[in-house]
C-alpha cells in the first residue's frame, strides 16, 4: 500500500461514514428547505397582487348576479329578461371592450418598465377614445334588442321586456371603456389595492340600493337596472379620482392632446384581442340563457 492510499483510504471507518451521511443528508435537507421558502415567497408576492385584482372581479360580477338575484322577486318575466340583457346583451358589449382595452395593458407595462410614466396617461386617454367610440358603434344592439331577440325566436313577451331593459342599461355599457382602461392602468403600477377598494366599496353600495330600491321603494325592473348603472359608475368615479387627486402623480400629468395621435394604430392593436374575446363571451352567454330559459320553462 503506497502512501497515497494511506492518505486517502477507500473504506471510510464506520463513524466517518455516518458522518458524511449525515452531512449529505443535512445539505439535501437545507436545499429543498431554501427551495421551499423561495416558493412561499414567491406565492405570497404573486397573491399581493392577483389577490386584489381576482376580488375585484368577483365583486363587479357579483353585482350582475345580485341585480339577477333581486329582479327574481319581480316574476320570472323580470327575471328572464334581466338575466338576457346582462348575460347576453351586455356579455358582446362586455367582451369585445375588455378584449380592446388589452392592448392598453400591454402598452403601459412597456411604458412603465421603460420609465416612462407619462405615457401611461396618454395612453389610457387614448384608450378612452377609441373604446368610446366602439361602444358608441355597439348601440344598436341595446336600442333594437327586441326585433334581434325575436329574430333568433325568443318569446315576444320575454324579447319586449328585455327591450326595455337593454334601453336602461346603454349607461352600464357606456362605463366599460372607462372601467377596464383605469383598472389597467392601475395594474401596471401594482395599484391593485386601490381597485379592490373601490369595488368593494361599489359591491356594497350596490348591494343596499338594489335592497332599498326593490323592496322599500318597489320601482320593478326599471329601478333594478339603474342600481346596476350607478354602481358601476361609482366604481369609475371612484377609481378615476384616485388617479386625478395625486394618487398617480408620475403617470397621470392632465389630460393631453397627444390622445388624439396614433388612434388607428391603437384601434389594430386592440381589434383582434376584442374579436377573440367577443366570441368566448357571446358563446358561453347563449349557452348560459338556454340553461336559465329551460329551467323558467320547467
Amino acid at each position: 500500500m503506497g502512501v497515497g492510499e494511506e492518505e486517502n483510504p477507500l473504506l471510510f471507518s464506520g463513524l466517518e461514514a455516518h458522518t458524511q451521511r449525515h452531512q449529505q443528508v443535512h445539505l439535501s435537507s437545507g436545499v429543498s428547505s431554501s427551495t421551499i421558502k423561495e416558493i412561499w415567497l414567491e406565492s405570497k408576492k404573486l397573491w399581493q397582487i392577483a389577490g386584489p385584482s381576482i376580488f375585484s372581479r368577483l365583486a363587479m360580477f357579483s353585482m350582475t348576479v345580485i341585480t339577477q338575484s333581486f329582479a327574481g322577486h319581480l316574476g320570472d318575466l323580470n327575471l328572464a329578461s334581466i338575466s338576457i340583457a346582462t348575460t347576453l346583451i351586455i356579455s358582446i358589449s362586455f367582451g369585445f371592450l375588455l378584449g380592446m382595452a388589452s392592448a392598453l395593458e400591454t402598452l403601459c407595462g412597456r411604458a412603465y418598465g421603460a420609465k416612462q410614466y407619462h405615457m401611461l396617461g396618454i395612453y389610457m386617454q387614448r384608450s378612452w377614445i377609441v373604446l368610446f367610440l366602439c361602444s358608441i358603434l355597439l348601440l344598436p344592439l341595446f336600442l333594437f334588442a327586441t326585433p334581434i331577440l325575436k329574430l333568433i325566436g325568443q318569446p315576444a313577451d320575454i324579447a319586449e321586456q328585455t327591450g326595455l331593459v337593454a334601453i336602461w342599461l346603454i349607461p352600464f355599457h357606456f362605463s366599460f371603456p372607462f372601467q377596464f382602461t383605469l383598472q389597467r392602468f392601475l395594474q401596471s403600477q401594482l395599484k391593485t389595492g386601490v381597485i379592490a377598494l373601490v369595488s368593494g366599496g361599489a359591491l356594497l353600495i350596490h348591494v343596499i340600493l338594489s335592497w332599498v330600491f326593490v323592496y322599500k321603494l318597489r320601482v320593478g325592473i326599471v329601478g333594478t337596472a339603474l342600481t346596476l348603472d350607478f354602481s358601476w359608475w361609482v366604481s369609475v368615479f371612484g377609481m378615476f379620482i384616485y388617479c386625478v387627486c395625486g394618487g398617480c402623480q408620475l403617470s397621470w400629468t392632465g389630460f393631453s392632446t397627444q390622445a388624439f395621435t396614433g388612434l388607428w394604430e391603437f384601434f389594430k392593436l386592440s381589434l383582434a384581442s376584442g374579436i377573440m374575446l367577443l366570441y368566448v363571451y357571446s358563446y358561453l352567454s347563449w349557452l348560459l340563457i338556454d340553461w336559465i330559459l329551460n329551467e323558467l320553462v320547467v
